[in-house]
């Protein structure tokens, strides 16, 4: 069995700790074995792990969350880059094409996707290994994984069996409905029917039949020439709700979908991370701050409070989510990315008097990791060493820097910048649209 990993996200529902680069599944909030704390990825890695399936898993994640990503899972994981969102149909398309094109992955093999944000018991990912059998027993199209609704909820997808008592471990599906309103839920609720838990499992060959019936290419290179056209939709709404036969397997342990501050902070070690307050007459209220500033929480009850380099979040935690409506309408520059080679935050950025944008950035790169040989063509760098030592290659030329040093590079020049030492740095752009990415990789080792 493979195992396809969907990550990414646009980081709205977790603003401002999430944004564009940053999204959810790496924020580093949630209580590890170890006592310290871990991500959404590094946990579902972990227990992947744990069941046998993490060396059969491969990643698919938009192409700038790629170095992000690679940070948390080491070299290990092979990581597939999408060149534009399309929704999690496109992502497992071209997911599927790959095993079958680059890996010539068996057509009999069954493939299980699971979205990274999977909060569960280790018990929960036992259960994929059930797949391959369950589909060849049942002669079905494809498999889920079902729990039963704690709530009616317009945030799941329902899935009613035929029968409401499994046969075998499983039951075939009767109907699946995708988000319906709650007052639906509560009917299909009635009708025993279970949450989606986001996995699904079928064969190679069978995703690759579909593939072709309508029109798709099943190589990657085919797939990849047509992506900025294809539409953004559903794996849920493009394939499951149009499949027969199709079954559940029922799980009846713990599982949550944590895509929001009410689910996360439910997780929280401590109701205090970061530099600040709460007051004890503010009852089950929440505060993340990641800036050096404190914040002070006053008599403030049922508050998710969140600080970042992004933004600050003061919300009613039932209220919470509707910053990813906000957020769409006013979209975000990410103020902070970790990249493989460091992280960067954003100081300050301005259109100045002449018409140009400024930007400042605080860079640090780790001991002996570097940056890409790469050029910009409409912004120019100044570069100030605050600390450490670097090697910057600069048009084929090897420059050695340190504290207080000052390097300026031109637009079109090709450039690239390693870390001697732990370093950090200030990085003064100069130019036009710095919102929007400008570089062109030469080569991403030199």
């Amino acid at each position: 069995m493979r195992i396809i990993l969907l990550c990414g996200g646009s980081g709205k529902r977790l603003w401002p700790l999430s944004n564009e680069i940053r999204s959810k599944v790496f924020l580093r909030l949630l209580k590890s074995k170890d006592g310290a704390r871990e991500s959404m990825i590094e946990r579902i890695c972990r227990q992947l792990d744990k069941v046998g399936l993490l060396q059969s898993t491969c990643i698919i994640t938009h192409h700038s969350q790629v170095e992000i990503t690679r940070n948390y899972v080491g070299e290990h994981i092979p990581i597939l880059a999408e060149p534009y969102k399309k929704g999690t149909f496109t992502a497992i398309a071209y997911a599927v094409t790959y095993l079958h094109d680059k890996l010539r992955a068996d057509p009999n093999e069954t493939i299980c996707v699971i979205p990274v944000d999977t909060y569960a018991d280790t018990a929960f990912f036992r259960q994929l290994l059930r797949f391959p059998d369950v589909l060849l027993h049942s002669k079905a199209d494809l498999a889920l994984l079902g729990t039963k609704p704690l709530h009616p909820s317009d945030q799941f997808g329902y899935i009613v069996p035929v029968q409401p008592k499994e046969n075998d471990g499983y039951s075939f599906i009767h109907q699946f409905i995708e988000k319906p309103d709650e007052q639906t839920a509560c009917r299909l609720i009635q009708h025993h029917a279970m949450w989606n838990c986001g996995v699904f499992a079928f064969s190679l060959k069978f995703m690759l039949a579909f593939l072709r019936d309508k029109g798709h290419p099943t190589q990657v290179e085919n797939w990849l020439a047509n992506y900025e056209h294809l539409a953004n939709t559903s794996f849920d709404r493009e394939v499951v709700e149009h499949t027969r036969p199709a079954v559940v397997i029922g799980y009846d342990g713990y599982w949550n979908d944590l895509g929001s501050w009410m689910a996360l902070s439910g997780h929280f070690e401590n109701t205090v991370i970061g530099s600040g307050r709460i007051s004890d007459d503010s009852s089950n209220s929440h505060l993340i701050n990641e800036l050096p500033y404190p914040i002070e929480i006053i008599g403030g009850s049922d508050l998710m409070v969140a600080a970042s380099s992004d933004g600050i979040l003061i919300a009613n935690k039932d209220k919470a989510n509707q910053i990813k409506e906000r957020l769409e309408r006013t979209p975000q520059i990410p103020m902070y990315e970790e990249k493989r080679w460091g992280s960067y935050q954003v100081l300050n950025y301005w259109k100045n008097e002449t018409g140009i944008e400024v930007m400042i950035k605080q860079v640090k790169l780790i001991r002996r990791k570097y940056t890409s040989y790469h050029l910009h063509l409409e912004r120019q760098k100044i570069l100030t060493i605050v600390t450490g030592n670097a090697e910057v290659l600069m048009e084929g030329k090897l420059y050695k820097l340190q504290s207080g040093d000052v390097l300026q590079i031109p637009a079109g020049t090709n450039h690239g910048l390693k870390a001697v030492t732990d370093l950090e740095l200030m990085e003064v752009l100069l130019g036009k649209d710095l919102a929007k990415e400008d570089v062109i990789r030469v080569a991403m080792e030199w």
